[in-house]
């Protein structure tokens, strides 16, 4: 079996109402962009994959990946995943052309990628990954209506301009819900979209004393608490945390980089994203070693919901995850349909809050063919 040809297809989905997300201050985000990417066979077999960004990403990876994926054997991933990586140097992050190989393969096998991986678990408890910021009894309400809808974990965002608004949304929302639903918070304090002003990034002392509040709230996780780089700061801040844990790792790249996030100790969960930080074969190398040193990882997702079952199989294939991140934040236009309006039905929970795992060969995508053709803004196709 040969790569014969692979086609990229820019995306534009309408949301059907504005999302501002927290980590763009001032930004309102009016449609969902992805490129979707086939490796196509010489057998006639498609592997599926898609990107977390645009033309950007359309036109690096099709000047810097495919040139040197044509005519190669598709099974030969852990080769041809040497040749994604180097491309990184060269324009935006091309991890996301391991996933085609990857649904190939399970294909050909007759099979579903996670059991190909060695198949943990057959479904995933879901976290509600919240991305607006919202008032906190707003907010309190949203999560509580939440829980009706069978959501067990929710994730808020922070990014307000005082650390003490952010801390009063969390207070409202578990005087609100009480023990119903475990409570995450992501502070996005590892960087700001680019241009974007009035970002204040926390300093350490601020980051602590946070991070002690959400203690008192019982509060999970604590995510990007402090700049991405600064590694002696968040070892820092994990040593003096009695509770909460620290998570991170979804923008940093390779694996040298999550290396030092582990041998410096920075974080109990680590959450590299298989669309933009690392190859999905390496983030299950990475799992392990993290597994030597007591530390989880559950994998970022966000933006599509070709990439969430990517992140559904591999958090399924692992033995220290146990959860899986999905965006959905009514009444925003960011809700689970919207997010999966590429695919013919929209992933779900059921009443135990959790994602079960396709059955269906690779990782079994189901293209909305006609959704995706009506809103594609270019094409590029090579053989």
């Amino acid at each position: 079996m040969r790569i014969d040809r692979i086609r990229s297809r820019l995306v534009e989905l309408p949301l059907e109402a504005p999302f501002r997300p927290a980590w763009g201050r001032g930004r309102v985000q009016s449609a969902l962009v992805l490129v979707i990417y086939e490796v196509v066979t010489d057998t006639g077999l498609v592997g599926l994959g898609a990107a977390h960004g645009g033309l950007e990403a359309m036109v690096a990876i099709d000047r810097f990946v495919t040139p040197h994926l044509l005519g190669q054997d598709p099974t030969d991933i852990e080769r041809l995943a040497l040749i994604i990586r180097d491309a990184e140097i060269l324009g935006p992050p091309p991890y996301c052309m391991e996933i085609p190989l990857w649904d190939l393969l399970g294909k050909a096998a007759g099979l579903p990628v996670y059991q190909i991986w060695g198949g943990s678990s057959r479904k995933v408890r879901a976290y509600c990954s919240t991305g607006e910021l919202r008032q906190p009894q707003e907010r309190a309400e949203d999560v509580a209506k939440l829980a009706d809808d069978g959501y067990t974990a929710v994730k808020l965002r922070f990014h307000h301009d005082d650390p003490r608004d952010d801390l009063a949304v969390a207070e409202a929302v578990r005087a609100k819900v009480g023990d119903r639903v475990e409570l995450m918070v992501d502070a996005n304090q590892a960087g700001a979209d680019p241009g974007v002003a009035g970002h204040r990034t926390w300093d350490f002392r601020t980051a602590l004393h946070v991070a002690r509040e959400l203690e008192r709230l019982e509060v999970t996780w604590l995510e990007e608490p402090l700049p991405r780089y600064d590694y002696a700061g968040l070892a820092r801040l994990r040593d003096r945390l009695d509770t909460i844990k620290l998570a991170g790792g979804e923008d940093n790249h390779g694996l040298h980089e999550f290396q030092q996030l582990l041998e410096r100790g920075c974080f109990d969960i680590l959450q590299p994203d298989a669309v933009k930080s690392e190859t999905a074969s390496a983030i299950r190398h990475l799992a392990a070693f993290a597994a030597l040193h007591g530390v989880d990882v559950v994998p970022h997702t966000w933006g599509n919901g070709l990439g969430l079952l990517v992140h559904l199989h591999l958090a399924a294939s692992l033995t220290n995850c146990g959860l899986i991140e999905f965006p959905h934040d009514p009444p925003s236009g960011l809700t689970a349909a919207a997010r999966d309006a590429m695919l013919t039905t929209p992933l779900t929970i059921d009443a135990d809050g959790c994602v079960a795992v396709p059955d269906r060969p690779g990782f079994g995508f189901a293209l909305d063919e006609e959704r995706v053709a009506a809103h594609t803004l270019k094409e590029i196709q090579r053989s």
